[in-house]
């Protein structure tokens, strides 16, 4: 039975919104698990943090600990990198103190704002749909070793960002709900996963930052598409992109800054006390880490909306290898007339006629 380029391109068009409405789904579960929690307990849980407080403040034995956390030096006989003749080293109450305070307790209303500003946006301008008719003409993107490349450093990020997230603030979330016993278990197993993990994730960053640093150069171009914010200020029209748009460009360098630098090499001390690094460098590390992964997280959440439900057909580009040319000409006009001017072809949905020639890459969008 023949089936004519019409009917494929509605096959391909509900395929794609398939595609779209799952990683939608998949996107808000995940977030409401890892974010819905922390509130609920942060809110119903404050009256009893006042009364630890308080009954901390007027606890008799609290003279007695300021004199210890002075760092009088004695003796001890152990050995090794991180022993010292102290009994409790100030500098320790203090890094415990402002990672359990602080950064523990903002982080999870930080990445709560953006969802609620990623909800908000959605909610005024929702998706950049294509006003043209999709004619099922594709045009290549993505090759497979990329595609490879991402999704492994994408899914390593998304299991790192859990099982640190838990790390976290998992003690004030968890332990309410499922026990100190079942979460000594899950922050042992957190604490496996994201110590091992770790550095195999590096090494896919890495190798992002080598293969794509050449697309993400900064232009006249990139500058009009931030001052407009990809066509949402300014009356609505487009700007114009080549190989990658200035928010993509944005994504790449907080990956190759906050991520390469901030997270990968703090997580490198943590991984790797043997190095022989300070306890000081370790505490430092520790705070940066958390803070900087936070950041990260934060904007990745912004990058998955656009990539799953903000731009339609630009998942469909990861997964598949090949984008629409309507969605091309709305997002990457430069690219796809350079593409043309190149000698590049597309493919057609229904004939399968001319396999399409890969396209000059750049970053993930």
């Amino acid at each position: 039975m023949t089936i004519s380029a019409s009917q494929e391109g509605i096959v391909r068009t509900r395929r794609a919104a398939r595609l779209r409405t799952l990683g939608l789904w998949s996107f808000l579960l995940v977030m409401a698990l890892s974010l819905a929690a922390p509130l609920a307990v942060y809110v119903s849980g404050g009256p009893v943090l006042q009364a630890q407080a308080a009954e901390q403040a007027s606890n008799p034995r609290a003279n007695f600990w300021r004199v210890v956390r002075e760092g009088r030096a004695g003796y001890t006989s152990e050995s090794g990198p991180y022993t010292t003749n102290t009994l409790i080293q100030n500098g320790g109450q203090n890094w415990r103190g402002l990672r359990n305070g602080p950064v523990a307790g903002f982080s999870p209303w930080v990445l709560a704002l953006i969802v609620l500003a990623i909800g908000l946006y959605h909610f005024i301008h929702g998706p950049q749909r294509i006003e043209e008719s999709l004619s099922g003409r594709k045009i290549a993107r993505w090759s497979l070793g990329e595609r490879v490349m991402h999704w492994y450093v994408a899914t390593l990020f998304v299991l790192l960002a859990l099982s640190g997230l838990s790390l976290l603030f998992g003690r004030a979330v968890l332990i309410p709900v499922i026990g100190i016993h079942a979460f000594s278990a899950y922050a042992d197993f957190s604490k496996f996963i994201h110590n091992y993990l770790g550095p195999f994730f590096i090494v896919g960053v890495v190798l992002e930052f080598f293969a794509w640093v050449r697309y993400n150069i900064f232009t006249r171009d990139d500058i009009d598409w931030l001052k407009s914010l990809g066509g949402n200020l300014g009356g609505g029209t487009h700007p114009h992109a080549g190989r990658t748009n200035g928010g993509e460009k944005v994504w790449f360098w907080i990956i190759a800054t906050i991520g390469l630098i901030g997270v990968c090499v703090t997580g490198l001390i943590l991984d790797f006390p043997n190095f022989g690094q300070s306890r000081e460098t370790m505490q430092l590390s520790s705070i940066l880490h958390a803070v900087f992964s936070v950041i990260w997280v934060a904007v990745a959440l912004g990058h998955i909306y656009l990539a799953v439900w903000g731009a339609p057909g630009t998942l469909e580009g990861m997964v598949t290898g090949e984008v629409s040319e309507e969605w091309m000409k709305k997002h990457h006009d430069l690219w796809y007339e350079q593409t043309r001017a190149g000698g590049g072809e597309t493919s057609s949905a229904s004939s399968g006629a001319g396999k399409p020639r890969p396209a000059p890459r750049g970053s993930p969008g």
